[in-house]
């Protein structure tokens, strides 16, 4: 049981980092995940606050991952132009949007009144 855990988290971070080696808006993302934790180490975060940061990140990279599996899955499966294919794609690349407003909205809820205050 042991061994099939540890194949398929090796799998899953293979994922991971196929992605960010290969997709450029995941290592904005990295990049925005780094300075989300600067500067909420900066702030000194209560517990609560950082559960808000970490969930919007999460979420961020969550659907950039599940964005890039959808792209791979389209050009698997065709190389040619097709409506759908572009829709599938298109969606996808809007999840990571909404969530990515979404990451910014938490973050001005959570270190806009720390900074001010």
């Amino acid at each position: 049981m042991l061994s099939n855990f540890s194949r398929s988290l090796g799998w899953a971070l293979s994922g991971i980092f196929y992605a960010l080696k290969n997709e450029p808006h995941m290592r904005f993302h990295l990049l925005g995940t780094f300075g989300a934790v600067l500067v909420g180490l900066w702030l000194g975060l209560t517990a609560s606050e950082w559960l808000h940061i970490i969930f919007a990140v999460a979420l961020v990279w969550v659907a950039e991952l599940i964005n890039t599996a959808v792209e791979c899955v389209v050009d698997l499966y065709t190389a040619e132009y097709h409506p759908l294919a572009k829709t599938a794609k298109d969606v996808a690349a809007g999840a990571v949007l909404v969530t990515a407003i979404n990451s910014l909205v938490v973050a001005g809820l959570v270190f806009v009144p720390k900074i001010f205050n």
